[in-house]
């Protein structure tokens, strides 16, 4: 193949040849790697599953920390529940896993999103942002601007728990702490909410072991 295409330039002036050679550098340049850069980086964030084998194996070469991958081949739409299992036709373990995170977090919208809504607007408790995310200790929070982060492993945990988790952190958007005015608080909305508490000091673990 390399013979055959070098017949390509045999015509070609010398004008030509140089500006197809510069053309080249100029492409070259652009697809350079980590160990090219004039400052090597303090880490590597890999946004394309493209380059991730690449960018990754260069960085541990340089002993450069890989602090974050987005996975772009989730695709949790090839994901369905039956109400016992799980069934895909996503073959690769590794994005089946990414996939089944990415399936809990759009389900947990589906529930906590009515849910925020009705206890938020019933006990007139106002609320920036919500974001969902996989914390790694903390099931939820709340922000001095009252922006609620939820984890989206709940998705496993019963509806007593999520509404539990839910009506805590909207509690905290007007108690910053938890003093007996909070946990007063959080009993008037929810009177049985140490059921849930203790269910998830007992059963958290499990929902972390995705």
């Amino acid at each position: 193949m390399e013979k055959e295409g070098s017949n390509l330039y045999e015509n070609l002036t010398k004008k030509e040849t140089q500006m197809l050679n510069r053309e080249k550098v100029k492409l070259s340049d652009q697809h350079r790697g980590i160990k090219d850069m004039r400052k090597p980086p303090d880490a590597v964030v890999v946004v394309d599953s493209q380059y991730e084998a690449t960018a990754i194996k260069e960085a541990t070469s340089m002993n450069i920390p890989t602090v974050a991958i987005v996975d772009s081949n989730t695709d949790p739409n090839k994901i369905d529940f039956n109400g016992t299992e799980f069934i895909t036709s996503i073959e690769n373990q590794d994005t089946f896993k990414a996939s089944l995170k990415s399936w809990y977090k759009i389900k947990f919208k589906e529930i906590a999103i009515p849910r925020l809504n009705y206890f938020s607007d019933k006990y007139n408790l106002k609320i920036n942002q919500v974001r969902f995310k996989n914390q790694k200790t903390l099931w939820g929070s709340c922000s001095s601007k009252n922006n609620i982060n939820l984890n989206y492993l709940l998705v496993m945990a019963p509806m007593l728990v999520i509404d539990y988790v839910i009506i805590h952190e909207l509690v905290h958007t007007v108690h910053k702490n938890h003093s007996e005015n909070f946990w007063n608080a959080v009993e008037a909305i929810m009177p049985d909410y140490k059921k849930a508490k203790k269910w998830l000091n007992k059963n958290g673990y499990k929902l972390r072991n995705l």
